[in-house]
């Protein structure tokens, strides 16, 4: 790791910690309202090429650390003990004035437990979803965060239960995507989307099913076009491996498109998609994109997951509209012919299309409650930094 220049003392720091794609587009977004809102603040983080445009000085690029699930996690271990005892080290030493956490709570939580007590404020944006797989941990989280930003208007009550102090502050998504909104961009009515996520741990696993889906379409009616879009350049050349290595088990007049950094474009042109559980869906029920959402992971942490999670679904437009507006197919449910009937039902003209597209926009117009989360996040942030004060009101 190089060492990084030293500042001015006298100038407010922060550090912004994501593990995740999603996590380093909101603090992105995040670190450019802090900017706009205090110039010389300093801001330094764990992030990746987003946090990295918009000029946070990256102390760990956490680019390739997604990953799903307990086994994934272990094999894994060595890389995030590293980083982990690097970034506990350094904070305790340059002591920061805040540090911002960005979901990714097997990491984060450990590391406000780590920092805590050492002057060092905490605040929370994004939340863990702990009130689905661990609400015994909320008043623990409660002794070690000053402050919680969260993103879904249930989550309030639940933390502030806690005596946790709590802002609703909207949904980062619903800025950011309805800024890369084109109406110029058309839908085609035979276009189907495949987003099999931003880690490799869940493209191994679901990028076939999806694909044998995609054949199985492909026989039945060979006018659609499919399209693989992918955040970034490696896992694009991922998915290249793993097509090339499915060639025996499909049509060879099957044709994907793979591409990468354009998911925006191809929500707004696929007439629907197959999607990995996780932000994704989020996105798409901004951008109007009716999915069916599949989900595998390694057997042993499904079978622990079950044992923990207490939630009716696994997507998070769902669990907002209390209702399974995306169909959900998890594990061995997670099969081409599963995805091929359900697809077929949203496809336009398919039975359940408007549904689904109505379900979409009531779930969207929840995520709103204020708009500009981004910067009511900011403003939060700057005013814990101020011991309260408030140079700002929210946005409504």
């Amino acid at each position: 790791m190089m060492e990084h220049e030293k500042f001015n003392d006298n100038k407010k720091k922060v550090w912004i910690l994501a593990g995740e794609e999603s996590g380093d587009i909101y603090g992105g977004k995040l670190a450019k309202e802090l900017s706009n809102l205090d110039p010389d603040l300093i801001i330094q983080g764990m992030g990746g090429r987003v946090m990295k445009s918009s000029n946070v000085d990256i102390l760990v690029d956490s680019s390739e650390l997604g990953v799903v699930g307990l086994v994934e996690v272990l094999k894994n271990f060595p890389e995030f003990l590293r980083i982990f005892n690097y970034l506990a080290k350094k904070a305790i030493n340059d002591r920061p004035d805040a540090v911002i956490l960005i979901d990714y709570p097997g990491f984060n939580l450990r590391f406000a437990n780590k920092i805590k007590n050492r002057g060092i404020k905490i605040i929370y944006y994004i939340s863990p979803q702990v009130w689905a797989w661990g609400s015994r941990r909320i008043p623990k989280m409660a002794k070690l965060i000053n402050k919680m930003l969260v993103i879904f208007p249930f989550e309030k009550e639940i933390f502030e239960q806690a005596d946790l102090p709590t802002v609703f502050v909207g949904h980062p998504l619903v800025t950011i995507i309805e800024e890369k909104i084109d109406p110029s961009i058309k839908r085609e009515s035979d276009l189907i989307l495949l987003l099999p996520g931003s880690r490799s741990s869940e493209i191994n696993r679901i990028l076939e099913p999806m694909v044998l889906a995609a054949n199985q379409l492909h026989q039945q009616n060979n006018s659609f076009k499919f399209v693989i879009s992918v955040p970034r350049p490696a896992i694009e050349s991922r998915v290249n491996q793993l097509l090339e290595q499915l060639n025996e088990k499909i049509d060879r007049t099957l044709s994907i498109t793979v591409d990468h950094g354009k998911t925006e474009f191809w929500m707004q042109k696929a007439a629907v998609g197959i999607a990995a559980s996780g932000t994704v869906t989020v996105q798409s029920a901004i951008m109007g994109l009716p999915l069916i959402v599949i989900y595998r992971v390694n057997p042993i942490t499904y079978w622990l997951g079950k044992k923990l999670i207490n939630v009716d679904y696994i997507t998070m437009v769902n669990i907002i509209a209390k209702a399974e507006v995306f169909q959900e197919y998890v594990q061995d449910d997670a099969d081409s012919e599963n995805i091929t009937t359900a697809i077929k039902k949203i496809l336009p003209g398919g039975e359940r299309r408007d549904y689904v597209i109505e379900e979409m926009q009531r779930v969207v117009n929840k995520l709103k409650g204020l708009t500009d989360a981004s910067k009511n996040a900011a403003i939060a942030i700057i005013n814990e930094l101020n011991d309260g004060y408030k140079i700002n009101e929210f946005r409504t």
